[in-house]
C-alpha cells in the first residue's frame, strides 16, 4: 500500500533552516521516523542521522564540547536524531551546535513530550520550531480518498482509530493485536518510566476510567476515592499521560453564569483505537452502546488535528450549566465563539440551549452530524 503523505511534510521543509532546529513530537508508532524518511527525499543533502535509543549515539554526544561535535559531523550540515529526548541533557548539546557549526540545520523527533521540554526545550527558545504529529488525520486521508472512500470507512475508524500501520493490517484481529501491543508495550512504558513509577494497575485503572467517561466532567478526588489513591497522585497521572500523547484536557468555557461549570475538565482520547484497546471493545457500532462517546472523541482530536496543522490559533472549551444544559466544544478565535454540538445522526433534534444563546447572543452554532462533519475537519 503507498505511504499517504503527511500534511506537515512540506510546512517542516518551508521551516528547515541554517542554525535552527525542528522538533517532531508524538505518540510511538504515529509515523515521525517515516516522516523524516519522506523529508530526506525531498533535501538534497547527505544527513548524520542517529538514534536516541542507540548506545552508541549517546556515547558519542555525551562530551559536550563543539570541537567534539565538529569532529562527529565532518562536513555534514543536516543532523537528524531519532528519539532525542533519550540523550541527556540533549537540549544543552543541540544549543551548542546550534550556536557554534555554521549552517548546521537539526531536526530531532521524539515520543515524550515532558522530556522534550524539560531536557530540549528552554535550552533553544528562538532556536526551534515545534510539530505535534498525530495519527493520520482524515486531513490526509483526503488527499487519496474519495467521499464515498472515507464514508465507507468511518466506521472504522471510530474503532480502530488511524495510527498509520493500521493500514497495512489486513482483519480486524490483526488490527486489535496491533492497538493492545501500542497500549501495552508503548504508551504504558512511557508513563511507567517517568520517575520509577511503579503502580501499572492504578495507571490502567484510571485509564479505563476516562475511557468509559468520554464527554462527561472528571472529579478528580472523585476518582481518586475510586482508585484508592490521592487526588494530587490523579492529577500528577493525568499530566503524564498528557505528556506522552494519551488524552487531551479542555476544560469548561465561562464568562456570564454564575451556574456554569469551569471547575471540572473533560478529558478525551486522542485515538479511538487506544480508547477501545483500555476497555477491549471493538464491536461494531451496531453492538455497542456508546456510539455518541465514539463520535465525540473522533471529532475532538479530528478538530485539534485540523487545527494545529493548518496553524489556527484558537482557545477550545466545553459548556455545560449545572441545569444540565451543555455545549460540546466551543472555540474562541480573534475574541469571537464558534459553538458546536455534536450528533452522530443526521435526524437528531437540532435546539441550541437558551441560556447559552442569551448570554452570547453573537456567537455561530453548527450542529456537526455524520452527514456535514467533513466540513468540520477538512
Amino acid at each position: 500500500m503507498a505511504i499517504i503523505q503527511r500534511y506537515l511534510e512540506q510546512v517542516i521543509l518551508n521551516k528547515l533552516k541554517p542554525n535552527k532546529v525542528i522538533i517532531i513530537v508524538g505518540a510511538r508508532r504515529v509515523g515521525k521516523t517515516e516522516l523524516v524518511k519522506q523529508l530526506l527525499k525531498k533535501i538534497d543533502e547527505k544527513p548524520l542521522i542517529l538514534n536516541g535509543d542507540d548506545i552508541d549515539t549517546i556515547n558519542a554526544l555525551a562530551v559536550k564540547s563543539l570541537s567534539n561535535y565538529k569532529r562527529l559531523l565532518g562536513n555534514t550540515k543536516l543532523l537528524i536524531i531519532d528519539e532525542a529526548q533519550e540523550i541527556p541533557d540533549i537540549g544543552a548539546k543541540l544549543k551548542l551546535m546550534i550556536d557554534g557549526i555554521d549552517d548546521l540545520k537539526i531536526i530531532a523527533t521524539g515520543s515524550s513530550v515532558f522530556d522534550l521540554n524539560n531536557k530540549l526545550g528552554e535550552p533553544l527558545v528562538g532556536r526551534k520550531t515545534t510539530f505535534h504529529l498525530y495519527p493520520l488525520a482524515q486531513l490526509e486521508f483526503s488527499l487519496t480518498e474519495n467521499y464515498m472512500e472515507t464514508k465507507s470507512k468511518l466506521e472504522d475508524r471510530l474503532i480502530f482509530g488511524s495510527y498509520p500501520e493500521l493500514e497495512h493490517l489486513e482483519n480486524k484481529q490483526e488490527k486489535i493485536d496491533y492497538l493492545k501491543e501500542q497500549v501495552n508495550s508503548y504508551l504504558l512504558k512511557d508513563v511507567l518510566a517517568f520517575e520509577g513509577i511503579k503502580k501499572r494497575e492504578k495507571i490502567i485503572e484510571l485509564l479505563k476510567i476516562l475511557a468509559f467517561r468520554i464527554g462527561s466532567e472528571i472529579s478528580l478526588e472523585g476518582i481518586g476515592n475510586e482508585l484508592q489513591i490521592s487526588k494530587n497522585t490523579v492529577e500528577k497521572y493525568l499530566d503524564l499521560f498528557s505528556k506522552v500523547f494519551i488524552i487531551k484536557k479542555i476544560t469548561g468555557f465561562s464568562r456570564n453564569l454564575d451556574n456554569e461549570i469551569t471547575k471540572k475538565n473533560k478529558w478525551f482520547f486522542l485515538d479511538n483505537g487506544i480508547r477501545n484497546a483500555l476497555i477491549n471493545n471493538f464491536n461494531n457500532l451496531d453492538a455497542r452502546d456508546d456510539t455518541g462517546q465514539l463520535w465525540e472523541n473522533y471529532l475532538n482530536y479530528e478538530r485539534i488535528k485540523f487545527i494545529e496543522y493548518k496553524g489556527i490559533h484558537c482557545s477550545d472549551y466545553f459548556w455545560r450549566t449545572h441545569s444540565k444544559q451543555e455545549i460540546d466544544r466551543i472555540e474562541e478565535l480573534d475574541g469571537k465563539l464558534n459553538a458546536y454540538e455534536y450528533k452522530w445522526s443526521v435526524n437528531a433534534k437540532e435546539k441550541v440551549p437558551e441560556l447559552f444563546t442569551k448570554a452570547y447572543p453573537d456567537a455561530k452554532f453548527t450542529f456537526v452530524n455524520s452527514s456535514n462533519y467533513l466540513d468540520f475537519i477538512t
